[in-house]
């Protein structure tokens, strides 16, 4: 299958119409639809709806889409690590990382590797652990931070020199928002938001040692700028890291830790058993120093 087709694929998706499709890929409508319908031809399934001069994606479509986008962004990074030369060192690294205190150890790093290096880009992502995870295993990401613990089998990491504090974000009036800590007492009394993750919910009732049959959850969420928002409209709690709410800049919100005291490790993790560029490769080394001086 021509990658080209697929491009021509994707575009058609994106605009559901065969005409605009056709202009931006500066190619005629017939040959464009002829195009779509040998691809159709060749899957044997039928990709679009075709209604009322209106193109619409079937759910063999939209599966196609998906395997189509990671197809194209690979094929793309491919190309660029091809074309990276040790000598002027040059390329995308794609970088994934939650929202956390992380994020801006991770970010000045980056400034000063291309500072050294000004020929790098990077495509930076973000997301909670399991979305991460994904699109470092489908090969989206080349680089992802992470909250420990890690698989060690399947990925190699760097720990990095950040931990993130585990509390509760509430709003500044709480009742409980001039508690110099939260007990697990505290949180049974609490309505709470908690981490979508259930592994993330287990290390913390580890460390605890809450019940969490008597916990009053109201909601799990994974994007904390959801998290805020409901926060925003109730008298909830979130359980979380203390990097989101640093990350906010809210006066109207509070963050109180637990007792005892939670915290949890950062770590830079990318495959095991894969190929990395030499700006990859270069960007690791440079991490890696960074962490032996601090």
């Amino acid at each position: 299958m021509d990658t080209r087709v697929l491009k021509y694929f994707l575009a058609v998706a994106q605009t559901n119409n065969i005409t605009k499709a056709a202009e931006q890929l500066h190619i005629t409508q017939p040959t464009l639809s002829r195009q779509i319908m040998d691809l159709e031809a060749e899957l044997d399934v039928k990709l679009f709806d075709r209604e009322n001069r209106r193109l619409q994606l079937t759910k063999a479509g939209i599966i196609f889409q998906q395997r189509a986008t990671t197809i194209v962004q690979l094929l793309h990074q491919t190309e660029n690590e091809l074309h990276q030369h040790e000598e002027e060192l040059t390329g995308e690294i794609n970088l994934g990382s939650a929202v956390s205190s992380v994020s801006s150890y991770i970010t000045k790093l980056i400034a000063e590797f291309q500072k050294l290096y000004p020929n790098v880009t990077f495509n930076l992502s973000d997301g909670d652990g399991d979305v991460l995870r994904r699109q470092l295993d489908e090969g989206l990401d080349d680089l992802v931070c992470l909250l420990e613990p890690v698989e060690a089998a399947k990925y190699n990491f760097l720990e990095l020199p950040v931990r993130e504090k585990w509390g509760l974000i509430m709003l500044k009036d709480a009742p409980i928002a001039k508690y110099p800590t939260v007990t697990k007492k505290d949180l049974y009394k609490l309505p709470l938001i908690l981490p979508h993750r259930s592994i993330v919910r287990d290390e913390v009732s580890d460390i605890l040692k809450l019940d969490q049959t008597r916990l009053n959850i109201r909601a799990t969420t994974s994007l904390p700028g959801n998290t805020i928002a409901l926060l925003r409209n109730s008298n909830y709690y979130v359980l979380t890291i203390k990097g989101v709410y640093d990350n906010f800049h809210d006066p109207d919100l509070a963050f109180v830790p637990f007792t005892p005291n939670k915290s949890t490790g950062d770590v830079l993790a990318w495959r095991k058993n894969t190929v990395l560029s030499p700006a990859i490769k270069r960007f690791l080394q440079f991490v890696n120093e960074e962490i032996q001086e601090s």
